[in-house]
């Protein structure tokens, strides 16, 4: 995982990344982190999930690389819960990984 190079979708707005948030109580939404960073293994990946999903507003994000050696810091820095890996960004199929404490 530190020697890959994944990509990121990032507002133009405001900077954010764009994240996913698992189902839950609105008791534990309240303590929790701000969700699973969403990465791609290619960059027309993100493009195809931008396009696919969110055809409306693709113009306001931006693709940007990180390597894998740089990940658990920006994860830290945004107090990310976790990464989300997109295997298919059509249908989607994302496997998700927690954050060790």
């Amino acid at each position: 995982m530190y020697s890959q190079t994944y990509y990121l979708v990032r507002s133009k707005v405001d900077g954010q990344y764009l994240v996913a948030h698992l189902r839950q109580d609105e008791a534990s939404a309240a303590k929790s982190n701000s969700g699973y960073l969403l990465l791609f293994q290619e960059h027309f990946d993100a493009l195809s999930y931008l396009n696919t999903h969110g055809k409306d507003i693709a113009d306001r994000f931006a693709v940007e690389s990180i390597p894998g050696s740089q990940l658990e810091a920006l994860i830290k820095r945004w107090n990310f819960g976790g990464v989300g890996i997109v295997q298919d960004p059509l249908l989607p199929k994302i496997e998700f990984l927690a954050r060790g404490s």
